[in-house]
C-alpha cells in the first residue's frame, strides 16, 4: 500500500519547525578560510604529502561563545573545470585568495542555522596536489582525510606548501556528507571505509561501483575509460605530472569489459558492511548517466547490513532533486542533518522510507523499499504465432520453442518498445494481454537466457516496457525531465558574491504510447560470474543471467507488459565486433521479476477475477522514435556526462 502526495508535498513533522535548528546566525559575518589537508599519498610521486584543499564556511557566533559545530561536506571534482548545479557554479576567490562564492545552496541555507560547510577538491583538481584516480585511493583519501582532520586525526595547514598548521577546534567532529554524482560516489566510497566521525551521507545519483559505470556485465557503457576522465578534470599543473596514474588507469580498466583488480578497487558496495553512516539516496529512475544498477545494488547491501537508510526515486534522469522537487528535498535535508547531525529528535527516521514519484510533480511514499510484499517471481518466455512475438506468462519455461533475431546496432530500446507488438528482425518481444488490475514491479530482477550466437561476440540486452498511453518527464531531452524558467526562488541569505537564489524549474513532459522502465545488457561473452571474457563459437549455446536495473514502476490496469530481448541498445551501449543472428531457447530461458504481491498478483492482472484473459486491443501503429539518432553508434563519453 503506497500513500499519494500532493504535488510537492512534505512529510508532516512529528513537532513544530522549532524543534530544530533556526536561521539566527549571520551569513554575512561567517568565516570563511582556506585549509590544506595533508592526505598521506604522494600520487604525483614529486617525493611530497599530497596535500587537498578544502574551503570553509562556519557561522561566527559559536565560535565567539566556544561552541563546537557539526560540518555538512561536499568533495568534489568539478569546482573549477565544470562547476556545480544547475547553474553550473564554480569557487571562487577575492584577490588574496580568500573563498567568497561556495557553489549550491547549501552555505546559504545551512550556516545560519549552525553548521559549517566544508568544500573539498579532490586530490588533481583545483587547488589540490596529486593525481586523479577516478574512484581509487587517491579520490577517497582526498575526503576521508578532511574528515580525520575535523576530527583531530590528521594534520592541515594554511597554505598549500607552508609548516604553519590549522587547527579544527571549531568542529564537533560529526560530519555529513553530499554530493550529486561524482561528488555522491566518493561519499559512498568514503562511507565504506566505515572512517569514524562521518554521520550521514546523501547519495545524489551516485555509483556504487566503477565498473558497473563503465560496464555492463562486459558490454560496454562509454567509447573511452576513467583515463579520458581524469583529463577532464585535472587541473592544468596535474596533467603535466600525473602522467604515471593516467597510464595506470589505462592499464587497469582495459576496454574488453574484463573484471580487474583495479575495478576491485572502486567497488564500494562490497564493503557495506563497513557502513556505519546512515544514507539517504536519491535517483532518477531514468538515469541514463549513472544507471541505476548502481543504487540499486547499493541499496541492497546497505539493507543487509542493518544500516539506516532513506530513498527518493523520480522520473527525471540524472537530475538533482533541488531542481525537481525544491522545498520537500530543502525541508527533508533540514530535517534529516539535523537528526544525524545535531541529534534532534525530530522523527525523519521514522517516516516513510521511500518516496516515488508516479507521474510528473506527483508522489507517493511507501513505509519500506522494495515494497511490502515484493517477490522475485518466475516469468516464463513463450514463443507466440510469429517469429519474434512471444507471450509473458507465469509458470516455468515451456518444454521447447525459439526465438531468433539479428543484432542490428543502428536500433535503440525506443525503436524496439515503438513495435513492441510487430515482429522485426532485430528483436523478441514477450508482451502480456491487456491488465486487468495494476501489476507494480518494485526493485530489481533477471533476465535468464540461453542463447546460441553465429559469429564470435554478442551483445544483449533486455527491457521492460509499460505498454499503453502515459504523460511522463521527458528524460531523454537536454533537461532531463525539467525545464529551466527564467525566474529565481531564493534558500537562504546571500552576499555580493554568494548568492542564494537560483533560477525555478518545471516538469519537462511528453505524452508517450510505451514506457522503457527497466534495462539490463551484456557481453555473451561475459557469461561467467567471474567477467573474464571469452571469444565466442559460433553455434555453441551460451547461458548468462542479465541483472535489471532497479525500479519502481506501476503497469496500469489497462495496459501490457512487455519484456524485449535485443542486441545492441543504440546510444546505450557500445556494439560489439559483429552483428550476429541469435537464437534463444525459451526451454532454458526465464525472467525473475520484483513483483508486489508474487504470482498471486501477476494472475490476478494477467486474468482478472473471472480467471478469463482480458481481450487483447487491436495492435497500434508504429510509434515514433524517442530522440535516438540511429546513426550516433557509440554513447557519449562519460567526460562528457558524469556531472
Amino acid at each position: 500500500m503506497f500513500v499519494l502526495l500532493a504535488p510537492g508535498a512534505a512529510h508532516a513533522r512529528p513537532g513544530p519547525l522549532d524543534t530544530g535548528s533556526q536561521p539566527v546566525d549571520s551569513y554575512a559575518g561567517a568565516i570563511r578560510q582556506s585549509v590544506w589537508v595533508d592526505t598521506g599519498l604522494d600520487g604525483d610521486h614529486d617525493g611530497k604529502t599530497d596535500r587537498v584543499a578544502a574551503d570553509i564556511i562556519r557561522p561566527s557566533e559559536p565560535a565567539a561563545a566556544g561552541q563546537k559545530v557539526p560540518v555538512i561536506m561536499d568533495a568534489s571534482p568539478y569546482y573549477s573545470c565544470c562547476g556545480r548545479g544547475n547553474e553550473s557554479q564554480v569557487k571562487t576567490y577575492d584577490t588574496s585568495g580568500n573563498p567568497v562564492g561556495f557553489p549550491l545552496f547549501y552555505d546559504n541555507y545551512f550556516v545560519p542555522r549552525g553548521y559549517a560547510v566544508v568544500l573539498v577538491d579532490l586530490a588533481g583538481t583545483d587547488r589540490s596536489d596529486g593525481c586523479v584516480d577516478v574512484g581509487g585511493a587517491s579520490d577517497i583519501t582526498s575526503a576521508k582525510s578532511v574528515i580525520d582532520w575535523l576530527n583531530g586525526r590528521a594534520t592541515a595547514y594554511t597554505t598549500r606548501t607552508g609548516g604553519t598548521t590549522a587547527q579544527a577546534g571549531w568542529s564537533n567532529g560529526s560530519v555529513g556528507m553530499i554530493g550529486k554524482s561524482w561528488d555522491a560516489t566518493v561519499a559512498n566510497g568514503v562511507a565504506a571505509t566505515g572512517v569514524d566521525g562521518l554521520k550521514t551521507i546523501v547519495d545524489i545519483s551516485g555509483i556504487s561501483s566503477w565498473y558497473d559505470y563503465y560496464f555492463a556485465q562486459g558490454a560496454a557503457l562509454y567509447d573511452g575509460g576513467p583515463d579520458a576522465l581524469a583529463s577532464a578534470v585535472e587541473s592544468s599543473g596535474a596533467q603535466s605530472r600525473c602522467s604515471a596514474e593516467q597510464q595506470a588507469l589505462r592499464t587497469g580498466a582495459p576496454r574488453n569489459g574484463d573484471w580487474t583488480t583495479a575495478w576491485q578497487d572502486r567497488d564500494y558496495y562490497a564493503n557495506a558492511s563497513k557502513v556505519k553512516a546512515s544514507v539517504f539516496v536519491a535517483q532518477g529512475m531514468q538515469d541514463l548517466n549513472v544507471r541505476t544498477k548502481n543504487f540499486g545494488q547499493w541499496w541492497d547491501a546497505l539493507a543487509a547490513n542493518g544500516v539506516q537508510r532513506k530513498i527518493w526515486l523520480s522520473q527525471t534522469g540524472h537530475v538533482d532533486p533541488f531542481d525537481y522537487r525544491r522545498s520537500a528535498w530543502v525541508d527533508t535535508l533540514h530535517q534529516w542533518f539535523d537528526h544525524y547531525l545535531m541529534n534532534v529528535d525530530n522523527g525523519v527516521q521514522s517516516q516513510p522510507m521511500a518516496d516515488i514519484e508516479r507521474t510528473p510533480d506527483h508522489w507517493t511514499t511507501d513505509a519500506v523499499w522494495p515494497a511490502p510484499g515484493t517477490t522475485a517471481t518466475q516469468v516464463a518466455l513463450k514463443p507466440g504465432a510469429a517469429n519474434g512475438l512471444g507471450t509473458l506468462s507465469a509458470g516455468a519455461p515451456p518444454a521447447t520453442g525459439t526465438e531468433k533475431f539479428t543484432d542490428n546496432p543502428a536500433r535503440s530500446e525506443d525503436d524496439w518498445a515503438a513495435q513492441a507488438t510487430q515482429a522485426t528482425a532485430d528483436k523478441a518481444s514477450f508482451t502480456t494481454g491487456v491488465l486487468s488490475s495494476d501489476l507494480r514491479l518494485s526493485g530489481g530482477g533477471t533476465v535468464t537466457l540461453t542463447a546460441t550466437p553465429s559469429t564470435t561476440s554478442a551483445h544483449l540486452s533486455a527491457v521492460l516496457v509499460d505498454l499503453g498511453p502515459a504523460t511522463i518527464r521527458d528524460y531523454e531531452a537536454g533537461g532531463e525531465g525539467i525545464t529551466t524558467l527564467g525566474t529565481r526562488s531564493c534558500w537562504g541569505d546571500s552576499t555580493s558574491g554568494d548568492s542564494a537564489c537560483y533560477l525555478d524549474t518545471a516538469a519537462d513532459t511528453e505524452s508517450v504510447q510505451q514506457t522503457v522502465f527497466s534495462r539490463g545488457w551484456a557481453d555473451l561473452g561475459h557469461y561467467a560470474p567471474s567477467l573474464k571474457g571469452v571469444s565466442l563459437t559460433p553455434g555453441k549455446a551460451y547461458t548468462i543471467t542479465l541483472q535489471l536495473a532497479s525500479s519502481d514502476h506501476v503497469v496500469p490496469a489497462g495496459h501490457r507488459l512487455a519484456l524485449i530481448v535485443a542486441g545492441t541498445d543504440n546510444g546505450l551501449i557500445v556494439a560489439p565486433s559483429t552483428k550476429p543472428a541469435i537464437s534463444i531457447d525459451l526451454s532454458r530461458s526465464s525472467a525473475n521479476l520484483p513483483l508486489v504481491g508474487g504470482l498471486p498478483a501477476l494472475a490476478h492482472a494477467l486474468h482478472g477475477a473471472s480467471g478469463q484473459h482480458a481481450a487483447a486491443p487491436a495492435a497500434p501503429a508504429t510509434a515514433p522514435s524517442r530522440g535516438h539518432d540511429p546513426t550516433a553508434a557509440l554513447p557519449a563519453s562519460p567526460a562528457e556526462r558524469l556531472r
